[in-house]
């Protein structure tokens, strides 16, 4: 655990943390991750029971496409906090919800985004869209 702890982490706040020294820094992570995000894809993917295809690896994001019996669903991550917070501006245009932690975002059904929060962490958030609303009615 703490080979895997250490080579995700790139601080001596997180290095210290793996060790048992308390930390000034404060971070909450699911208790089964065993990893403080922010991951790779692969590695949240790896939490979820899944090999990840990579569909999108720029600059801004990386994105990863899982595919199970139960259904498909979205890996995102990215560089900065700036990117998933522009991502999920984004995003609130379709609505639904999605599971957000440190710089990544999983887009899946809502039942698999529970399951998968006692794994990875995160926040399930609920996204409005914008579509059609009902006409104004004569009073």
């Amino acid at each position: 655990m703490l080979t895997f702890t250490t080579a995700c982490s790139g601080s001596e706040e997180d290095i210290g943390a793996a060790k048992g020294t308390p930390t000034a820094a404060t971070v909450t992570a699911a208790p089964a991750a065993g990893v403080v995000a922010p991951a790779k894809v692969e590695v949240i993917a790896g939490l979820t029971g899944c090999t990840a295809k990579i569909r999108i690896d720029a600059d801004e994001l990386r994105q990863g496409v899982c595919h199970t019996q139960e259904a498909d669903y979205l890996i995102t991550t990215f560089p900065e906090e700036r990117y998933k917070e522009s991502w999920l501006e984004a995003a609130a245009l379709y609505g639904g919800q999605y599971l957000v932690g440190s710089r990544w975002v999983v887009s899946a059904q809502p039942k698999m985004l529970s399951g998968f929060r006692p794994s990875l962490g995160g926040t399930i958030r609920q996204l409005g869209g914008a579509g059609p609303s009902a006409a104004p009615t004569a009073s």
